[in-house]
C-alpha cells in the first residue's frame, strides 16, 4: 500500500507555509513555501497522542468481550477526532475480567494492523489505588487492592507485554516496592487516585515514578488546603503531570496554575475520555452506578458526587488550553503531541521532522475549535471530520 504523498499548509508551531512530504510512511522534507491564499487558514500538525483513552464511541476497553472488530472501530473514530497514537486505558475491575481484557487488546494489535499502527501500549489505571472515598473516583471500590506484582505479571503476559503505563497510589502498602519493579521493567509509572503524602510522594519519584494522572482530579471533593496531594505533585520538577482541559475536570485558573508552575515543555493534555464520547445526553449506567451525561459533555455520578471520566476528545483540551492560558496554537498542540512522545516514551512521531513518522492533521482553528480536516496515519489518508 503506498503511503507516500505531501501536503501543503501553516506550520502549527511557526505559522509559516510549508510543504511536507513523506516516503513509505515516514517524513521526508519539511520545507517552507510561498504563501497562496487556499493555504491562508489550514495549519498542519503532528497527530495528537492520547495517553487515557478509557473508550471511544459506544466502545469501552474495560469491556471483557470487546473483541478486535469493535477496538478497531474504536481506533478509527478517534483517528477522525485527530489522535493518531493513544493508549488504551484499563481502569480497576476484577482479577479475571483484567486478564480478558488484555488478551482481547493484544489479540487486536497482533490481528489488526490499524489497531497496531494507532495503539502505542496499554495504560493500567488501577486496581492499585488509594482505597479512600473520593480519591477512588468512579472506581468501583471493591475490586480496589494492593499492588501484586505476581498478579500484575500475569496482566502483561496476558496484553503480550504491551502495559506500558501504570497508575498508582503511593500510599498502600507494598507500592514503593511495586513501582521499583516497573520501573526496572521500563513501565511507566504515573501517580495518581492518591491521597499520599509529600514524603511518600517524593518517595515514589525517588523510585523512579515520572507522571501524574490528570493532576487535580482523582482526588476528594474536601481536602486540607495545605497539606494534600496536589501541591508535593505539582512542586516536583521530576514529574510530568497529565491534565484534563475539557472545562469540566478543571477550572480555567486552574489549568493557568498548572501550565505557568510546570512550562510548556514539562506537562501534558489528556482527554480521559470513556465510550460516552459522541452519545446523546442522558441516564446511563456506567461501572454499575448511575450517571447522567449533560449536553455540554459533562458526565456526573450523583450518588458519588464526582466526574465519570470525560467525553470530549483532546482537540478540545488544546482550544481550551490556549483559551485558558494564553499559551500560542503551537504550544498548547506540543502538549498533546510532542510532550506525550517525551512523557510516554513514544518514539518516532509527534514532530514536523524529517525521519518521524508521517502522522500528520490538517485543521481550521476558529474561536479556539480545532475543526480537523484531513488526518493521516502512517502516510496514508484515513478521513476527517468538521465538528468540534
Amino acid at each position: 500500500m503506498d503511503r507516500s504523498g505531501e501536503v501543503s499548509a501553516l506550520h502549527y508551531d511557526t505559522g509559516k507555509p510549508v510543504k511536507i512530504k513523506f516516503s513509505d510512511g515516514l517524513i521526508s522534507s519539511v520545507e517552507e513555501i510561498p504563501m497562496s491564499d487556499e493555504l491562508n487558514d489550514i495549519f498542519v500538525a503532528p497527530g495528537l497522542i492520547d495517553n487515557q483513552i478509557n473508550g471511544y464511541r459506544g466502545v469501552d476497553f474495560s469491556d471483557p468481550s470487546a473483541g478486535t472488530l469493535r477496538i478497531r472501530m474504536a481506533v478509527d473514530a478517534i483517528r477522525k477526532d485527530g489522535v493518531t497514537s493513544f493508549f488504551p486505558t484499563i481502569i480497576t475491575g476484577s482479577h479475571d475480567n483484567l486478564v480478558r481484557i488484555f488478551r482481547n487488546l493484544a489479540r487486536a494489535l497482533q490481528d489488526d494492523e490499524e489497531v497496531r499502527t494507532s495503539v502505542a501500549g496499554f495504560h493500567l489505571e488501577g486496581p492499585y489505588i488509594s482505597p479512600e472515598a473520593g480519591y477512588y473516583g468512579c472506581h468501583p471500590a471493591e475490586f480496589i487492592r494492593k499492588p501484586s506484582w505476581d498478579e500484575f505479571m500475569q496482566y502483561q503476559d496476558a496484553a503480550a507485554g504491551n502495559i506500558r503505563q501504570v497508575t498508582v497510589s503511593p500510599e498502600i502498602e507494598g507500592a514503593m516496592d511495586f513501582i521499583g519493579r516497573c520501573v526496572r521493567q521500563k513501565i511507566i509509572v504515573s501517580i495518581g487516585h492518591t491521597n499520599a503524602s509529600a514524603s511518600q510522594i517524593l518517595e515514589a519519584v525517588d523510585r523512579g515514578a515520572r507522571l501524574s494522572t490528570h493532576l487535580g482530579n482523582g482526588c476528594a471533593n474536601l481536602i486540607d488546603r495545605h497539606r494534600n496531594p496536589i501541591w508535593p505533585q505539582l512542586a516536583n520538577d521530576l514529574l510530568t503531570p497529565s491534565i484534563i482541559a475539557d472545562g469540566h475536570h478543571l477550572l480555567p485558573e486552574e489549568v493557568k496554575v498548572f501550565c505557568q508552575v510546570k512550562g510548556p515543555d514539562n506537562i501534558i493534555l489528556t482527554s480521559d475520555v470513556t465510550h460516552f464520547i459522541g452519545m446523546e445526553p442522558g441516564n446511563y449506567v456506567f461501572l454499575g452506578s448511575d450517571i447522567v451525561l449533560s449536553a455540554d459533555g459533562l458526565i456526573k455520578n450523583p450518588v458519588l458526587n464526582c466526574l465519570a471520566g470525560a467525553s470530549l476528545p483532546l482537540k478540545t483540551g488544546v482550544g481550551n488550553v490556549m483559551r485558558f492560558t494564553g499559551y500560542t496554537l503551537g504550544e498548547a498542540v506540543n502538549l498533546a503531541s510532542r510532550n506525550v512522545t517525551a512523557a510516554c516514551r513514544i518514539t518516532g512521531r509527534g514532530k514536523l521532522e524529517g525521519g518521524m513518522r508521517a502522522d500528520l492533521i490538517l485543521f481550521h482553528m476558529e474561536n479556539f475549535n480545532m475543526s480537523v480536516k484531513k488526518v493521516i496515519v502512517n502516510g496514508r489518508e484515513i478521513g476527517s471530520q468538521s465538528e468540534n
